[in-house]
């Protein structure tokens, strides 16, 4: 690693990088969460055996479609699965055998060492909404994405303190051609933040393309050696492999690179209605899915995952923040620990069209379950709106902001002899007050969270200063962390090689919006 840090700054330019590299302002991020609290196990033994003996059964006898991709069909063909047509049918066992090569913790290597992030085990690591097409602002109200959006966004995570993950597709910037804005995303996450980021996973060659940038950016020995990229491999449910999605799968499970293998569920329609139904599914597509990427390189670093909502059976629209959608969460999170490999789950869940009260309440129910689930790779966790269609700018700060109560909860209860705080109690005494005391005057800067958006101020002040709410508040906060911005320094050498790259891949083919 010190060896490939020495090429990259001997490139650069010598004392004048050095120079620039020494000053360049540091924005702060608190390190990824390490839990001192329990999870919260839902099921019983009996329960997860019964899901556990229940999915195999449907990989034996129903199965998994791997479709238009013959190759995973040899593969599976290979290693003893019964391959009929697209449909393949795993003996009882296979599945966890081969998932058993997956390592149960990795870590994901930031530009900025500081900022790796180590996924799984009592960890959690926070990365932004993933994916809408559609953003919202207070001034502009909801339209279609831009790369100028996109670019905010990158900003915005990069400036917020709770957040360990710069993510992926934060919004799908429309205005670039399709085959050709994966490069502006993992551009602007390379050169906007130095905190880890996801890869390109909508055709597999644009998920080489993000190998090959890495490379630039890192370098490829490090790439070659360790997992610098995390990136999101949705299962069409039910039970259905696509080539595309499988074939990023490929590439980043070649180069050792992680993916988050994550059944999309709607349960009543893409799942059963019941909880047990729809874990048994879950667990049997995660299986497959795992048991894959280790065919593929045995050891690949991987993710259970578990997108789960529930549907109205009145609108079909999907619903957040529900106790069923909790109840899977909570399972899920026992099973992926079951089968010994990291989970992926949660976020900021809303159906909402604006950052209000039903956004705020479903949206904490989320958060919260996921942190008590056991989730160690938290997608979605600020930004997301409207069922994930869109990102909003005023809700990304506000969720941003509300994960340090996260962090904070997941301190647990300190009883040591400055927890205790029997000396404060000893110097106060009866009828006395805290307000001066030693121990409060030691301990006020740290002892609380405190919000760097909502308002606690007396309702005369609140008014005076204009009797705003969140959303103007959170507006303000957007407006001010983008006029504070300050890109972290890059290498101009590798900037420029990324940025060459860039421009020789865009140039190579005409433009597809399609």
């Amino acid at each position: 690693m010190n060896e490939a840090r020495a090429e990259r700054r001997a490139r650069g330019g010598g004392g004048a990088a050095r120079r620039a590299e020494r000053t360049a302002v540091s924005i702060e991020t608190a390190r990824f969460i390490e839990r001192n609290i329990p999870n919260l196990d839902l099921l019983n033994e009996e329960a997860l055996q019964i899901i556990e003996w229940n999915a195999e059964t449907v990989l034996e006898e129903v199965g998994v479609n791997f479709a238009d991709n013959p190759a995973a069909l040899d593969l599976w063909r290979q290693a003893g699965a019964d391959v009929r047509g697209e449909r393949v049918r795993i003996p009882r066992g296979l599945a966890r055998q081969l998932c058993a090569t997956a390592p149960a913790r990795f870590t994901q290597h930031a530009r900025n060492p500081e900022r790796s992030v180590e996924i799984g085990g009592r960890s959690l690591v926070l990365a932004p909404v993933y994916g809408p097409p559609f953003v919202r602002d207070i001034e502009g109200g909801r339209r279609y994405a831009t790369i100028a959006d996109f670019q905010k966004f990158v900003k915005l995570g990069y400036m917020s303190k709770w957040l360990h993950h710069s993510g992926g597709t934060v919004c799908e910037p429309t205005d670039i051609a399709v085959n050709k804005r994966h490069l502006d995303m993992l551009l602007a996450h390379m050169t906007l933040s130095d905190k880890p980021f996801m890869g390109s996973v909508t055709e597999p060659v644009r998920a080489e393309d993000s190998v090959k940038m890495a490379e630039i950016l890192f370098g490829a020995d490090f790439v070659h050696d360790n997992c610098v990229m995390t990136s999101l491999v949705n299962i069409n449910s039910p039970l259905t492999f696509d080539a595309t999605m499988m074939g990023a799968l490929e590439v980043y499970a070649r180069a050792g690179q992680a993916c988050i293998v994550s059944p999309f569920i709607v349960g009543g329609a893409m799942a059963p209605v019941t909880v047990a139904g729809t874990l048994t599914q879950v667990l049997a597509e995660v299986l497959a899915g795992v048991a894959y990427s280790q065919l593929i390189r045995a050891g690949a670093p991987v993710i259970m995952g578990a997108f789960v909502t529930s549907i109205d059976m009145n609108s079909g629209a999907p619903t957040f923040g529900t106790p069923e959608a909790a109840h899977i969460t909570y399972g899920a999170g026992q099973l992926a620990r079951r089968l010994g490999v990291p989970y992926r789950s949660g976020g900021a869940f809303c159906g909402s069209k604006l950052p209000d009260a039903q956004a705020g309440y479903e949206s904490a129910n989320s958060l919260n379950m996921a942190l008590l689930a056991g989730v160690n790779f938290m997608l979605h966790a600020c930004g997301w709106l409207e069922g994930g269609l869109v990102a909003s700018f005023e809700k990304f700060v506000l969720d941003a902001d509300q994960l340090g109560t996260l962090h904070h909860l997941a301190q647990g209860v300190a009883v040591d002899d400055n927890g205790q705080a029997m000396d404060a109690i000893r110097e106060v005494g009866p009828g006395g007050h805290y307000l001066g005391c030693a121990h409060t005057q030691a301990n006020f800067k740290s002892a609380f969270w405190r919000s760097d958006v909502l308002d606690y101020k007396p309702f005369e002040t609140w008014e005076d200063e204009g009797a705003r709410d969140s959303a103007s508040l959170a507006a303000a906060r957007v407006e001010k962390q983008l006029r504070d911005f300050q890109a972290p320094y890059l290498d101009p050498a590798i900037n420029e090689a990324l940025q060459g790259y860039v421009a020789q891949r865009k140039a190579a083919e005409p433009d597809a919006f399609g």
